[in-house]
Parts: C-alpha cells; sequence; structure tokens
C-alpha cells in the first residue's frame, strides 16, 4: 500500500513556494523613493542578522539595471546585469503606481514581486507556488480559525 513518499506529497515532484527564494518589491521601492532615474542603491537580505545576499540596483528612464552575483550550487560565481522593464498604470484618484515587467524573454507580465534565482523573474516564470497551496484542508481550516480567533483576542 502506497509507495515511496505516500501521504508526503508535498516533498515529491513539487514546486518550490515564494518563501523559497529572495524577492524584490517595486511598491516597497517606489514607497521609499528609491526609482528616481540616475538613482543607484544596493539592496540586501538578511536571515537572523546576518546578510545572505545583496544586490546593486541602477534606476534608468523607464527600467532599472540589475546588477548581482550569482551561483549553482557552490560552482564557481557568476555576474549578472540586465535591466527589468518599469511600467506605470494611472491610478483612479490621481496619481500612478509601478511594476516590474518580467524580464524573462516571452513573458513580459506585469507584476509587483520578481524571485530571485539565476534570473530574477515573475512567479509563473520561476514555477513557485504559495505556502498556502501546499497546505492540507485541515491545515487551512486550522489557520483560518486561528486567524478568526485572533482577531476576537481569544
Amino acid at each position: 500500500m502506497g509507495g515511496r513518499g505516500s501521504g508526503r506529497y508535498w516533498h515529491w515532484d513539487t514546486k518550490a513556494t515564494v518563501a523559497d527564494l529572495r524577492s524584490i518589491d517595486v511598491r516597497r521601492w517606489a514607497r521609499d523613493g528609491l526609482l528616481d532615474p540616475g538613482r543607484s542603491f544596493g539592496w540586501q537580505w538578511t536571515r537572523d542578522g546576518e546578510r545572505v545576499g545583496d544586490i546593486r540596483v541602477h534606476v534608468l528612464q523607464g527600467e532599472v539595471r540589475l546588477n548581482y552575483r550569482t551561483r549553482d550550487h557552490g560552482g564557481d560565481w557568476e555576474p549578472m546585469n540586465y535591466p527589468v522593464r518599469l511600467l506605470r498604470t494611472p491610478c483612479h484618484l490621481g496619481g500612478e503606481r509601478v511594476w516590474f515587467a518580467c524580464p524573462v524573454i516571452q513573458c513580459g507580465r506585469r507584476v509587483a514581486l520578481l524571485y530571485g534565482g539565476k534570473v530574477f523573474a515573475c512567479r509563473h516564470c520561476q514555477q513557485l507556488a504559495y505556502p498556502s497551496q501546499r497546505e492540507k484542508p485541515f491545515e487551512r481550516y486550522q489557520r483560518r480559525a486561528e486567524k478568526i480567533m485572533a482577531r476576537l483576542g481569544w
């Protein structure tokens, strides 16, 4: 009855989740005023107070240029330097919203988050799932119940 990994479907041949990769958020950069053309800044990720990754960003007219180093499974470091287009859409009550255009060829999706692998790309191109998509039904119900109890102050 059952085979290897039976009953543990999330361990075999499943997608990684968005929590597994580093991400960049254009909404945060816009909110912090970092997307002015001609500006350069560094961005870093930390875990337990220790830096685990960094990237240099150069803002140009209508795009940002990402500059960083990457390596596969402990191999040699490879420099990466490529542009990511910025798209702008008007808001109903004035102003505008900034988006990334996924840099993967033949994708170009308008997204707020890009996830880092070798290349920063959208969730669909990286084939990522959300953690809630991996939950069993009883775990989902439990999470919902805990959220309701927290709202009620239990």
